[in-house]
């Protein structure tokens, strides 16, 4: 297996040259939605995908290239599956989710990928946006959750995670949390909470807040944040650190660091806060996959899509990174909220598609 060298899960769209290009590349014609005329996967697509079954649709073992916006340390077991459960040679180029979903648009359709995978919703749809990824059989994409599903075919989640205010237990009361994300900007908050700007599942969440919220609203919550002392983290985990060390008592992060802090360490003086009644602040995203359109092994992409749908790739995510697997029969672990008892607020993950307002919009606040 050949693996480059992860850049970190989570680093978004953070430059402006890399806003610049993005940009350029939006009006432009990138690629067709449907694989190439001589693939099973293409001539199954234009006949039915819904008729078609999975099985006549996968390839043969062989090698695979994968680009990997999940970072190594979450997904390697993942990929040790997809090796040995669907023989194939996975050829993983890793990355942060914003960077490869660039190199994706900038190769074009002369990209060596087939499958890219995703840590969140907004990179898939944006390359769905740009037609760069294929539709999938209806097989695969029944297996999971239609909310957790593109609408036109384009991209399936993995698994999923919630974001959550983490807390230090010792210093604050589960019973003096806010009601509400928005209620972070009042007084008794001064420089007691932690984010995390160039971080992809943040991005991911304030594209949220601008589809739940409206832009200004965004913006002037944003701008009050930062006035009252908000504190920046270059990622999740080194959130959940100063949370646990009690160098801070809150931060904005994905439930599973805590959990992933517990394991290498022992229990912790923290706990997880889902905020309740539908608050923006219980936003559930994916991590998920899509198949690029002229893949060059397109039916090898569907046979590791396969696998990540299966029962064992779906355990590790239960069993190893904590997070919610999305098929039926394989239950996340025992001690997080089921996802059906998250009060999430009603935001289809599609529109979360528009990074690039996002990262915008975080720039001209001065966060970028």
């Amino acid at each position: 297996m050949v693996r480059s060298m992860t850049t970190g899960e989570g680093i978004g769209l953070v430059s402006s040259d890399r806003r610049s290009v993005l940009k350029g590349l939006a009006g432009s014609a990138l690629g067709v939605v449907a694989i190439a005329s001589g693939s099973s996967l293409a001539a199954a697509q234009v006949a039915s995908p819904a008729a078609t079954p999975v099985a006549v649709l996968l390839g043969a073992p062989g090698e695979l290239t994968i680009y990997s916006g999940r970072s190594e340390n979450l997904i390697a077991g993942v990929i040790d599956i997809i090796e040995s459960d669907g023989e194939i040679d996975a050829q993983v180029s890793y990355g942060s989710t914003g960077e490869i979903a660039i190199r994706i648009l900038e190769e074009g359709t002369n990209s060596p990928a087939s499958l890219f995978i995703a840590q969140d919703a907004g990179a898939l749809g944006q390359l769905a946006n740009e037609g760069r990824l294929a539709p999938l059989p209806a097989e695969i994409l029944d297996r999971v959750d239609p909310r957790f599903v593109s609408p036109d075919g384009l991209w399936v989640g993995l698994s999923a995670r919630a974001r959550v205010l983490v807390y230090n237990t010792d210093i604050i009361a589960e019973a003096d949390l806010p009601a509400s994300l928005v209620d972070l900007t009042g007084e008794s908050w001064s420089g007691q909470v932690a984010w995390a700007p160039t971080n992809a599942s943040f991005q991911s969440h304030v594209t949220a807040l601008r589809q739940e919220m409206g832009e200004d609203a965004t913006r002037e919550w944003l701008q009050a944040m930062i006035d009252n002392g908000t504190v920046a983290y270059e990622g999740n985990g080194q959130i959940v650190t100063a949370v646990c060390a009690g160098e801070i008592a809150t931060g904005l992060v994905n439930h599973y660091y805590l959990w992933e802090k517990i394991a290498e360490e022992g229990d912790q003086p923290a706990a997880n806060y889902y905020f309740l009644d539908g608050d923006v602040g219980a936003l559930v995203n994916i991590a998920g996959a899509g198949v690029l359109a002229e893949s060059p092994n397109p039916e090898q992409a569907l046979r590791a899509l396969d696998v990540l749908l299966g029962t064992n790739a779906q355990t590790y995510f239960a069993e190893n990174t904590s997070e919610y697997p999305l098929i039926a029969g394989v239950e996340p672990r025992a001690d997080l909220p089921p996802l059906a008892a998250i009060e999430t607020p009603d935001i289809d993950l599609t529109d979360l598609a528009d990074l690039e307002g996002t990262v915008a919009l975080l720039t001209e606040v001065g966060l970028l």
